[in-house]
């Protein structure tokens, strides 16, 4: 299943649900929004956040570090 995450590298939350997904052994594509346009206007067009961490799920979208639908949503 494809995971992006759509983070800031001075976002938190971010590092922890990329250590998190890291920690799981989970493959996801990470997009810094705060150097990428294109990434950033995508996040907001899935989402409707200006607000990270995003992380897309197949086609599932979580705004914030929500673990448990995280675990949910991959099976963990």
């Amino acid at each position: 299943m494809e995971v992006k995450v759509y983070s800031t590298p001075t976002c938190p939350y971010c590092k922890m649900l990329k250590q998190y997904l890291d920690s799981k052994s989970i493959t996801y594509q990470n997009f810094d929004v705060s150097v990428d346009n294109e990434a950033l206007d995508q996040m907001v067009k899935v989402s409707g956040q200006m607000g990270v961490p995003v992380i897309v799920v197949g086609d599932e979208v979580i705004v914030g570090f929500e673990k448990a639908r995280i675990d949910s949503l991959l099976g963990i």
